[in-house]
């Protein structure tokens, strides 16, 4: 049997929905490079690509006020642009299998195009206005909340903090006031500097950090100044144990 027809089965078992139009389907899996990119307009999957990034949000959009009620709109949307971004449903479609399934021409395959991000993305939502137009908005909310299942674990998982963040609690735990930052340097062109930032922690030193900005020397200068507190406290407890 053809590869890409046993792809496009377990396709639709991982989806638990079997397609009564085929032809949309196919629809939804041809790229616009099949044919040299002449194919007929409608032919391929750039309309379905259209009308699936509109169901994907309006679903997303609903599931997102279900799971937080109380979340203001600023709160809301970059949650949501997180999970319709095209890095978040390339990562759907290769969880589904989609790849194998679709229709490229001989010079995308050749370059990689089952796994590119691009593709992969623009065929999910297509993937997902077929479902809408073929099985109606109740059925394509189940499957779209079962493969989107791990994108939103991920984001209401809680994320570690920053070390900026780290060091301010470690200072306020002993009751030190706030971590103070200053710029000691600043090295190579204008279009690729490297800041020196120096932190400070009264009672615990000062410890530098550097990075393309200022921002990223500080983390690094505060990471510089966790580690060293971890080291500091790790021949304490060696010397404890003697």
């Amino acid at each position: 049997m053809n590869a890409r027809v046993v792809a496009i089965e377990a396709l639709e078992r991982r989806l638990g929905y079997a397609f009564h139009d085929r032809l949309l389907l196919e629809r939804a899996l041809t790229h616009a490079s099949v044919g040299d990119g002449a194919a007929k307009p409608g032919l391929d999957n750039e309309r379905l690509e259209f009308l699936g990034d509109r169901v994907l949000g309006l679903l997303t959009a609903e599931r997102l006020i279900a799971l937080d009620p109380v979340a203001s709109e600023g709160d809301l949307a970059p949650r949501l642009n997180a999970l319709v971004n095209r890095q978040t449903c390339a990562r759907v479609a290769r969880a589904i299998g989609l790849g194998p399934a679709l229709r490229l021409s001989g010079a995308e395959t050749r370059t990689g195009g089952r796994d590119k991000d691009s593709i992969l993305g623009n065929a999910c939502e297509a993937l997902i206005a077929a479902l809408y137009q073929d099985a109606g908005l109740d059925n394509t909310r189940r499957i779209f909340l079962d493969i989107w299942r791990d994108e939103f674990d991920a984001l209401s998982a809680p994320r570690p903090k920053d070390a900026k963040t780290q060091l301010q609690e470690w200072a306020q735990a002993r009751g030190r006031p706030l971590p103070s930052y200053a710029v000691v340097g600043r090295d190579g062109p204008e279009h690729a500097p490297v800041f020196t930032v120096e932190v400070t922690v009264e009672g615990h030193g000062r410890a530098q950090g550097q990075g393309s900005s200022r921002q990223t020397a500080e983390k690094s200068a505060a990471q510089s100044m966790i580690d060293r507190a971890l080291m500091d406290r790790a021949g304490v407890d060696r010397e404890g144990s003697k």
